[in-house]
């Protein structure tokens, strides 16, 4: 009698959509999101809308000052959320500002921050970029145990492709002197492919740091367009336009994340050995129809569609 190896029979196709359902559920639950300065009213709402430890990014916008990124910092951990400070190095008016405000985001337990350059063209205070600031020894011993630093996985407008990586082997180094657990969140894009070629290039480049990967949450086409323009989003959406249908499925109103995600999740991204670990989804502006999305996904309230994206149940 012959014996066939259980690996050798064929799968049923709704065995294989469950599973990938499953995958793409439990990757949204790590998701982390965003707020900014403007968003206080939203935060009774929005923590019945996510689950208490939810990680929520508070942006460093350009009208807002430090000590309002401070201020709803501690108004989103008092939500139950884990409240992720923009430390947006352009942006920090001293060095004893900084020392003053991670101490008292560490008095109300906020222990991890993200920190980017920014987009001022001169600095307003002493620190012109973020290796500066990792090089000033203001955050060894700040309280902080997260830090998530910026990555690019499309390249950058203004910097060369080997300066970004020489500037994420600087992050390695401070994340391994430290002890200080350093994550790469991304630039929101709309080529997963790449995200992931990207991302497999860590080890080459002596990196071991997780990935947390930015994606469009649903939003207009216009304002979408106008973020992606504004962030140097260009190589994909280059690539889209080649594509009609890829360019039309990019327009289309809350498209992008629907697509993006079960594409990422295809490529292995929130599996145990994957170096892209979780989604962080920009919101834009639209805090809660963000979170409602984050919330659908999380709950498997959503059906795979034949092209490979999935559709939110309204």
């Amino acid at each position: 009698m012959n014996v066939v190896s259980s690996e050798a029979l064929p799968v049923p196709p709704h065995a294989v959509d469950t599973r990938l359902k499953e995958r793409i559920a439990a990757f949204m639950r790590r998701a982390s999101t965003e707020v900014t300065t403007h968003d206080e009213s939203t935060l009774p709402q929005l923590a019945d809308t996510l689950p208490r430890g939810t990680t929520v990014y508070v942006a460093h916008t350009p009208k807002a000052q430090f000590d309002d990124v401070l201020r709803v910092s501690l108004k989103v951990q008092a939500a139950g959320f884990l409240a992720s400070p923009h430390l947006v190095a352009r942006r920090l008016p001293s060095e004893a500002a900084v020392r003053n405000g991670l101490r008292m985001l560490s008095d109300a337990g906020i222990t991890q921050a993200l920190l980017v350059a920014g987009d001022r063209d001169a600095a307003l205070g002493p620190y012109a970029n973020t290796l500066e600031l990792l090089a000033s020894g203001v955050l060894d011993d700040c309280g902080l145990r997260a830090l998530g630093v910026a990555g690019h996985p499309e390249g950058h407008p203004h910097v060369v492709k080997a300066d970004l990586w020489q500037a994420l082997r600087h992050k390695q180094a401070f994340a391994d002197r430290t002890g200080i657990a350093v994550h790469v969140a991304t630039q929101f894009g709309f080529d997963p492919q790449g995200v992931h070629d990207w991302a497999a290039q860590f080890e080459q480049h002596g990196i071991d740091l997780p990935v947390h990967v930015g994606i469009a949450g649903p939003t207009s086409v216009a304002k979408l367009l106008r973020f992606a323009i504004q962030c140097g989003v260009g190589a994909s959406l280059t690539a889209a336009s080649k594509n009609m249908k890829a360019f039309s499925n990019v327009a289309r109103q809350g498209a992008t994340p629907e697509e993006i995600v079960p594409a990422l999740v295809r490529l292995g991204a929130g599996e145990t050995a994957a170096r892209i670990v979780q989604p962080h989804v920009f919101a834009f502006g639209g805090t809660i129809a963000t979170a409602n999305w984050i919330r659908a996904v999380r709950n498997e309230e959503f059906d795979l569609q034949p092209d490979g994206a999935i559709e939110v149940r309204r």
